[in-house]
């Protein structure tokens, strides 16, 4: 009797894995989301949900940092890795849902800006797509990822960005991660070649540092720096109230800062408060106005400087939580002060009420991309346009206030010349429709930055990450003189 052949045994199906969470990249990701659906800042966002994760013991201090390179890093490099998926897919970026396409700007990061290992790297991503988009996904963000590994960063760059000969500023934008037109808008500011456009980009995409402020007669810089310990801290380049953390730290952990005696505030914001309050006024120095006070740091450095002379500051504000936050900040002051909510273009108070204005206006903030790195996506060209009507009456009105030989502080936190220098001609000149030239002369304002190296011909300032280590704060200070 002939033997049967055998059939083969059937092959078993492999058993369905669970997907695992990772507390970290789910938290990255929940923050770029935030960033994508609700315009959120991702500065903002990630603050709480890191407090929430550390309520888990198992999550540690390398996690809390590995979540916010993720998350900064990613924003950050957005430009180019969105260069860099778009030449790994077959389709248009735009058919990506956003999604899939925030996973694979996380993977992209760890690939080409951290030293995650590309196994773990991909696989991560991987997991974290099958929790978050489902298995079908995840496999087009394993096979996308998988090209992606195949190059570094700088052999990415060769092949997606265009050569610097042909297209400087596409050059650029793709190699530094930043818009076209914020390129081509700071490279217009800046002035030079290319060495230093080059450098003022490489310092938007690096990591800044948490800059303290030691509120003039309530704290002082030696307290912080104690407080803080030599060696995570350093003292301020140029203020002498500023207090670097040079390994990052909680700010709200000291004691100064929980008390109000102290805050967070970048050097740049300190040094145009100072150098608004150091410039000599003609008779007297009693009534300084902050007339865009939101949320409320160089209105805490002029009330506490107000308060050593005997002067008193009103702070605006036109939104009202914006206002609230400026209460919080002044509580404590040790001088006369008062927080309202209006609008600075339709004033309550009367002309010629105060020896002292800042005006810090709200502009495009292209000079704080270090910080708030997800802006240079969200702004567009179009929108210095809606806010120059509001710069220029703001800074109308900021010299109407101020009194026959007191000062004006113009301020913004963007170097885009249609945001500083143009709006300061603008207003004196009297240019544009209705507005007549005004009594007034600008001041050179670098004497009153002592030992700030750097700041240009002058009357003007415009300081600069690359150069100062601090936002693009610009400053024109005017003097009313009829």
């Amino acid at each position: 009797m002939s033997e049967q052949p055998r059939s083969k045994p059937a092959k078993s199906a492999k058993p369905y894995r669970r997907p695992k969470k990772d507390p970290v990249r789910m938290l990255a990701f929940e923050v770029l989301r935030a960033v994508d659906e609700r315009d959120a800042y991702a500065n903002l966002v990630l603050p709480p949900l890191l407090k929430k994760a550390r309520k888990d013991e198992t999550f540690q201090a390398r996690d809390a940092a590995l979540a916010t390179e993720l998350v900064y890093g990613t924003l950050r490099r957005q430009g180019t890795y969105d260069a860099v998926i778009k030449a790994c897919i077959d389709r248009p970026l735009r058919e990506v849902d956003p999604p899939v396409l925030d996973v694979l700007s996380l993977g992209a990061h760890q690939l080409l800006g951290t030293r995650i290992p590309t196994h773990a790297a991909v696989s991560a991503s991987v997991e974290l797509a099958r929790v978050v988009l489902g298995d079908g996904r995840a496999k087009f963000v394993n096979a996308v990822l998988r090209k992606i590994s195949a190059h570094d960063l700088e052999g990415w760059l060769e092949k997606v960005a265009p050569p610097y000969e042909d297209d400087a500023e596409e050059h650029l934008a793709v190699y530094h991660s930043h818009p076209r037109w914020v390129v081509s808008a700071l490279w217009d500011s800046l002035g030079g070649g290319r060495a230093g456009i080059e450098d003022l980009l490489e310092a938007d995409n690096e990591r800044p540092e948490v800059t303290l402020v030691a509120r003039p007669g309530r704290s002082t810089a030696q307290e912080l720096l104690e407080a803080v310990g030599e060696d995570s801290a350093l003292p301020g380049r140029w203020s002498p109230y500023a207090v670097r953390m040079a390994e990052g730290g909680e700010p709200g952990a000291l004691e100064a800062v929980r008390e109000g005696r102290a805050g967070v505030q970048d050097e740049g914001s300190q040094l145009v408060a100072m150098a608004l309050a150091a410039v000599p006024v003609e008779g007297r120095d009693e009534r300084w106005l902050d007339g865009c006070a939101g949320p409320g740091g160089k209105a805490a450095l002029l009330a506490a400087l107000a308060a050593q002379r005997g002067a008193f500051l009103l702070a605006s504000e036109k939104q009202p939580h914006r206002a609230r936050l400026v209460e919080r900040a002044l509580a404590g002051n040790l001088g006369p002060y008062q927080v309202i909510t209006a609008d600075g273009t339709r004033p309550p108070w009367l002309p010629g009420s105060f020896d002292r204005v800042l005006m810090d206006v709200p502009c495009s903030g292209l000079g704080a991309l270090r910080r708030r790195p997800e802006a240079r996506w969200r702004r567009r060209p179009e929108d210095l346009e809606s806010f120059a009507p509001l710069q220029r009456g703001l800074l109308r009105e900021a010299l109407s206030a101020v009194r026959v030989g007191g000062v004006v502080g113009y301020a913004t936190c963007s170097p885009h010349l249609a945001e500083t220098r143009v709006v300061v001609e603008d207003v004196l000149k009297g240019r544009g429709a209705g507005a007549a030239p005004i009594a007034a002369e600008l001041i050179d304002a670098r004497p009153y930055m002592q030992e700030v190296p750097a700041l240009g011909d002058g009357p003007d300032v415009q300081l600069w990450p690359h150069l100062h280590g601090t936002d693009a704060m610009y400053l024109a200070l005017i003097r009313r003189t009829g």
